[in-house]
């Protein structure tokens, strides 16, 4: 083949940083470096904990077996089985409250500055506060139990649903909407007709990924009180029972997994 045939060789250009690009970049890493340095110091890391971790680690592992498989039946199943009460109640109370949410969330939908505005505090006020803290809060006014991580797990969802789903309604297509707004519909039938097919399989998808997530959240609710698996564990963990540990950090891995394979599996049926 002839080199004319060949297909032209790009050529790379290099072009140096401007000054200006050059101290931007130097001022980011000086500033990373300082901000590296005085989180260690204010942590207060001490040297002498760190040359043994690995030690003390193989040692937690050897107290952990062989477990204590007699302990499942009478203290980690029924606590399994609120753990999944847990979580598939609190991702319904989070869907129930974050569907309205969303739909004031969403711009195009909800015309009201002022609404909208509201509606993104809520989503945001839920986002950030992590599970444990609304785990405590409800402990403190509802007292221990299942209670309190159904409410927890359903206000920390109601962000993470609800941005979701506004981000649905507003990619929607506006075709099927100017339709039935032509043709005189009524602002619910629009909703249901024109939004809802649009936005379903995000509805669904935000759910049973949420419900994965909860599933996992709810595991460590019981530690501060809130009811599931986390209590038998902090019960172990107090109790220094390393075998019972054991025990429930492996069907806590387990149920992690198995939550994911089924949602993986349910999205591919139904989405």
């Amino acid at each position: 083949m002839s080199a004319a045939g060949n297909p032209p060789v790009a050529t790379r250009i290099w072009i140096r940083f401007t000054p200006a690009q050059r101290i931007g970049r130097f001022a980011f890493y000086l500033l990373a470096t300082v901000a590296i340095v005085w989180s260690l110091r204010k942590i207060e890391i001490i040297p002498e904990f760190l040359y043994d971790a690995p030690q003390q680690t193989w040692d937690l592992f050897q107290r952990m077996w062989p477990m204590d498989w007699a302990y499942y039946p009478k203290g980690v199943h029924d606590a399994l089985i609120e753990t999944f009460h847990i979580a598939t109640l609190g991702t319904l109370l989070s869907l129930i409250l974050g569907f309205p949410v969303a739909l004031l969330a969403a711009r195009n939908i909800t015309r009201s500055a002022a609404l909208n505005w509201i509606a993104q505090f809520i989503l945001v006020s839920s986002r950030s506060v992590n599970s444990l803290i609304w785990a405590l809060l409800f402990v403190a006014i509802f007292g221990p139990g299942a209670l309190a991580g159904v409410l927890a797990i359903g206000f920390r969802s109601i962000g993470f649903v609800g941005k979701l789903l506004a981000e649905a309604f507003e990619e929607a297509r506006l075709g099927p909407i100017e339709a039935l707004k032509a043709t005189g519909a009524a602002p619910s039938a629009v909703l249901a007709k024109g939004y809802w097919p649009q936005v379903e399989p995000s509805f669904w998808s935000v759910a049973l990924f949420r419900w994965d997530i909860n599933i996992r959240e709810s595991a460590i609710l019981g530690l501060v009180g809130a009811g599931g698996i986390g209590v038998a564990l902090d019960s172990a963990l107090n109790n220094l029972y390393w075998d019972q540990v054991g025990l429930i950090l492996l069907v806590i891995f387990a149920i992690v997994i198995a939550a994911e394979f089924v949602t993986s599996y349910i999205r591919g049926k139904i989405i």
